[in-house]
C-alpha cells in the first residue's frame, strides 16, 4: 500500500473570519469567508489555516494588495485550511490592484450608526467603529421608535467610550433617523452603516481616499462584502445584489455620462448601498437630507439610499465609489426573512421611481431610459438576474440548495419583489402626505 505523503506544514499565515456566526452550518454548500493580503501569502506547498472552518467545505478570500481589493477567489477546504499553492495561482489570475489616492487629510468624521432593537447585533458593528484608524472620529448611535431600553443602556453604560453620544429619534423611519444624525453630527463627513455590519478597521482613511478623487466629489460608497455564507438563504442573496461586488473604482458624474451604462443617471446599483457611504454633511444639508417619506419603517420600506445617491448626482456634484472603503455585512439567513427583504427593496424601489416620475426634469430624463429599466425590472420572477453593460438583463448562477421545498420558495423571491414595486407607486403617495402632516404639526405653535 502507498503511504499517505506528510502534510505540508502549515504556514505562519492564520485567516479569521470578519464575522462570527452565533453556530456552525448545517448546510453541505456554506462557504467560509475572510480576506488575504497578497503580500502575506505563503511560498511553497504549505497549508493556510482558516479559524472555525469546521463545516465549510469551500472558502471566499477577498483578496487585496494593501487597502486596494482585486477581486474574490473560491478555493476548496481541506482539513480546515487552503491551500497556499493553489491560493496563489488564484491570485495569479486576478486583475492588478487599483490603488486609491492617499488623501491630503483625514477629515474630522462623524459614524452615523441608526439602530431599532437589535442591540444584540449593534455590539459587533460598534465595537468594530472604535476599532477604526483614524485620528478625529465620533460615534453617533441613533436609536430608532425603540420598544425597550436596551440600546440605550448598552451605549449610555459607564465606561462606554467618551467618542459615543446616544440620540433617540421618536420617528420610525430610517430617514428619519439618519436626518437626526445630521443633526447631532459634528463632523464634517458623515459616514452611513448599519447595525449587521463589521467595518474594516481602515474604513474611513479608504473614504477619505474617495473624496481624493475629485474637487467635487461629496459622497463616497464603498465595497459591502458578504461576511457570511452559512446558509443557503445568504448565498442565494450574494448572488443576486452586485454591491457585493462592486470592485472598480469610479467617479459619476452628470456632466460625463459613463457611456456603459445606458440607465444613468438612474443605474442605482452602481452607486452602491445604505450599509456602507458617506457624504460631506454640509452637501447633505444643502440637498435637504434625506426623504423622510423613503426608507426602513415607513409605509414604503425602503428607497433612502438610492434616492439620496440620485439626487447628489442630480445635483451636479460627483460620487465616487471607492471599494478599498469596505464593510462587512450579515445577510439574511432564510427565506422568511428574504421574503420580508424583497418586499422593502420592491417597495422602496416602486416609492422612488414614482417620485421620479412626479418631477418634470427627472421623469423627462427616465422616460428616455424607460426600455432598459423595464427589461432590469422583467428580468425574471424565476430566479435573480444582473444587467449587463448594454442594458439586457442576464440570469447569474443561483447555488443549489439541495432542498426542493427551499428552491421553490426562493424562486418566488423575485415575483414578491417585482409585485412589491407596483405596491410602492400606492405607498409613497400615502407617506408623502403622513410626513407633510407631520412636519405641519411640528410648526403649529403649542
Amino acid at each position: 500500500m502507498t503511504p499517505t505523503p506528510p502534510r505540508s506544514p502549515s504556514s505562519h499565515l492564520v485567516l479569521e473570519r470578519p464575522m462570527a456566526s452565533s453556530e456552525p452550518p448545517t448546510w453541505h454548500g456554506a462557504v467560509w469567508v475572510g480576506a488575504v493580503d497578497v503580500r502575506e501569502v505563503p511560498e511553497g506547498d504549505l497549508a493556510v489555516p482558516l479559524l472555525a472552518a469546521d463545516g465549510h467545505r469551500t472558502a471566499r478570500l477577498l483578496v487585496r494588495d494593501g487597502t486596494a481589493p482585486r477581486g474574490f477567489v473560491d478555493l476548496p477546504v481541506t482539513d480546515g485550511a487552503v491551500d497556499a499553492g493553489a491560493l496563489r495561482t488564484a491570485v495569479a489570475a486576478l486583475p492588478a490592484a487599483a490603488h486609491p489616492p492617499v488623501p491630503a487629510r483625514l477629515p474630522r468624521t462623524s459614524v452615523v450608526l441608526c439602530t431599532r432593537d437589535r442591540a444584540d447585533q449593534l455590539v459587533d458593528a460598534l465595537r468594530s467603529v472604535l476599532a477604526l484608524d483614524h485620528p478625529d472620529l465620533e460615534v453617533v448611535v441613533v436609536d430608532n421608535a425603540p420598544s425597550d431600553d436596551a440600546t440605550r443602556r448598552l451605549v449610555t453604560a459607564p465606561g462606554t467610550d467618551p467618542r459615543v453620544r446616544y440620540v433617540l429619534e421618536p420617528t420610525p423611519g430610517l430617514s428619519s433617523a439618519r436626518n437626526a444624525g445630521v443633526r447631532a453630527a459634528r463632523g464634517e463627513v458623515v459616514a452611513f452603516t448599519d447595525d449587521d455590519v463589521v467595518v474594516d478597521p481602515g474604513w474611513l482613511r479608504a473614504v477619505a481616499s474617495g473624496f481624493a478623487r475629485g474637487e467635487d466629489v461629496v459622497c463616497v460608497s464603498g465595497l459591502v462584502a458578504s461576511g457570511e455564507l452559512r446558509t443557503p438563504a445568504q448565498r442565494w442573496f450574494d448572488e443576486r445584489v452586485t454591491w457585493s461586488r462592486n470592485l472598480t473604482p469610479r467617479v459619476f458624474r452628470l456632466a460625463a455620462p459613463p457611456a456603459d451604462r445606458p440607465l444613468f443617471p438612474f443605474s442605482v446599483g452602481d452607486y452602491g448601498t445604505g450599509a456602507n457611504f458617506a457624504v460631506r454633511r454640509d452637501a447633505l444639508l444643502a440637498l435637504g437630507g434625506f426623504d423622510e417619506a423613503l426608507g426602513v419603517g415607513t409605509l414604503t420600506g425602503g428607497g433612502e439610499d438610492i434616492d439620496l445617491f440620485a439626487r447628489v448626482v442630480l445635483s451636479g456634484a460627483a460620487l465616487a465609489v471607492e471599494p478599498s472603503a469596505l464593510v462587512w455585512h450579515r445577510h439574511r439567513a432564510d427565506v422568511a426573512a428574504l421574503r420580508t427583504q424583497a418586499v422593502g427593496y420592491g417597495t422602496g424601489l416602486g416609492a422612488w421611481l414614482t417620485k421620479t416620475a412626479l418631477r418634470p426634469r427627472t421623469l423627462g430624463m427616465a422616460l428616455l431610459r424607460a426600455p432598459g429599466a423595464l427589461r432590469h425590472l422583467l428580468a425574471g420572477p424565476t430566479g435573480p438576474a444582473e444587467v449587463g453593460t448594454d442594458g439586457a438583463a442576464r440570469p447569474v448562477a443561483v447555488p443549489a440548495a439541495g432542498d426542493a421545498v427551499f428552491d421553490r420558495e426562493v424562486a418566488a423571491v423575485r415575483g414578491v419583489e417585482l409585485r412589491a414595486v407596483l405596491r410602492g407607486v400606492g405607498r409613497y403617495a400615502r407617506s408623502w402626505w403622513a410626513v407633510r402632516a407631520r412636519t405641519a404639526a411640528r410648526r403649529r405653535p403649542s
